[in-house]
């Protein structure tokens, strides 16, 4: 297929574009290089590739973006609450504005497949911390960045089908591990390089319950959906990642303390009541289409562990490495 990625130099963008032309796919990536593009350097020259640079609020580049496009994958965004909190009114504009027209613009080109990155935290802070929430679950969406994920959500959901675009929404769940875009403002990242680092921690909330997904193992779901048959994924919504990696944070940093060893200095700062506490099944997409994860959050500490004790990474604090 002639695939279009948006937010194709992005942390999960520039895993998956390589993932997509390995799989033999054409890949036209687009994005406004706000975190610079040197994630693509390693695809540039292949044949299959092909990158535009532009922003997806811009409607006469994104219809230039779809033409000859058979699907699309739309990561672009403003990513994260923090991010989203700082520049309100552009979250709004890219995430929900530009999607929709995007979506729009996608069934008027007659584009085959749409595939929305969605977000686990789109469940927020569960009723019942003990159970799993599934794709049925009720969505209690507790930041701006969800909110908007919800609102799209929910206006893919109801043109499914219209104009012959089968549309599938992929809930991920928070991402980790290495990338040709890195980032170190992810929990499971951040807290092994602080440790590994600095050996000092403060963790805010630690009873608090996540879901977790290698950012390979999310480009290889990306990948999957694409390769599945269009009815097993039309109108469908899949929770992406495993159902034995929901972990609470003081789990996450006991796994971090045991592979770096040696004494360690953690602050536990009490926090009664988080916006977002989930526990996330995802039998639905190994059921449906037969995925599986490839690496756990133990595989994804080692490899940043050895990131930076072989000098890959010298300096986990610089802003590129932070939405």
């Amino acid at each position: 297929m002639n695939i279009l990625v948006t937010g194709g130099a992005g942390y999960i963008g520039s895993t998956l574009v390589p993932f997509l032309i390995g799989h033999g796919h054409r890949v036209r990536a687009m994005d406004n290089l706000m975190y610079s593009g040197q994630s693509l350097l390693g695809v540039w020259s292949h044949p299959g590739f092909e990158f535009i640079r532009a922003d997806i609020s811009d409607s006469k580049a994104v219809e230039a973006a779809l033409e000859g496009m058979d699907a699309v994958v739309h990561l672009a965004a403003i990513v994260g609450d923090p991010a989203c909190a700082r520049q309100p009114d552009l979250a709004r504009k890219v995430n929900l504005d530009a999607s929709l027209r995007l979506f729009e613009l996608s069934q008027r080109q007659g584009v085959g497949r749409f595939v929305f990155a969605s977000t686990c935290s789109n469940y927020g802070s569960v009723v019942d911390p003990s159970e799993y929430v599934t794709e049925e679950s009720e969505l209690r969406p507790a930041s701006l960045y969800a909110e908007t994920k919800v609102a799209v959500e929910d206006a893919l959901l109801g043109k499914a089908e219209d104009n012959g675009t089968a549309v599938t929404v992929l809930r991920f769940a928070t991402v980790f591990g290495l990338a040709p875009r890195l980032r170190f403002d992810l929990t499971v990242n951040e807290f092994t390089a602080q440790l590994f680092t600095t050996r000092k921690l403060v963790v805010y909330g630690d009873q608090f319950w996540r879901p977790y997904i290698h950012v390979r193992d999310a480009a290889g779901a990306i990948t999957m959906v694409l390769d599945a048959p269009s009815d097993k994924i039309c109108g469908q919504v899949f929770n992406v990642g495993c159902t034995q990696e929901n972990y609470q944070k003081a789990r996450l940093v006991d796994l971090i303390c045991a592979q770096i060893g040696g004494e360690m200095q953690i602050q536990h700062v009490d926090k009664q009541e988080d916006p977002r506490s989930y526990r996330v099944s995802f039998e639905k997409i190994t059921d449906t289409l037969g995925f599986r994860v490839t690496r756990t959050v133990a595989d994804g500490i080692r490899e940043v562990i050895e990131a930076l004790s072989t000098g890959v990474i010298t300096d986990f604090d610089q802003p590129c490495y932070r939405n």
